[in-house]
């Protein structure tokens, strides 16, 4: 009986201590492929943003249609931004410190 008691004690001993350790297992660590596909968005949008610009300059764009889209894709371009600051763990207290 004195055996079980003192392996029941064990068993409880080893979870307590080792509890942590299954925790940082569980949750992992920063996101990696969602940091790159951020990078991703972000090159591709700023593409689009110049895309947009060399369109308006040769003419293709009209003055109010450039102005809709560029609109459009800054406000797209500044979210992706937020995602990626939010990604890294920058706040925006610490990027407007910068």
């Amino acid at each position: 009986m004195y055996f079980l008691i003192v392996l029941g004690v064990l068993f409880v001993l080893v979870a307590f201590l080792s509890a942590p350790l299954r925790r940082q297992r569980a949750s992992p660590p920063t996101d990696s492929t969602e940091i790159a596909n951020l990078d991703a968005a972000r090159d591709a949008k700023y593409r689009e943003i110049r895309d947009a610009e060399l369109d308006h300059q040769t003419g293709k764009l009209s003055d109010e249609d450039y102005e809709a889209i560029d609109q459009t894709l800054r406000a797209e371009a500044i979210e992706i931004l937020r995602a990626l600051d939010h990604a890294h763990g920058r706040t925006p207290a610490t990027i407007e410190q910068r």
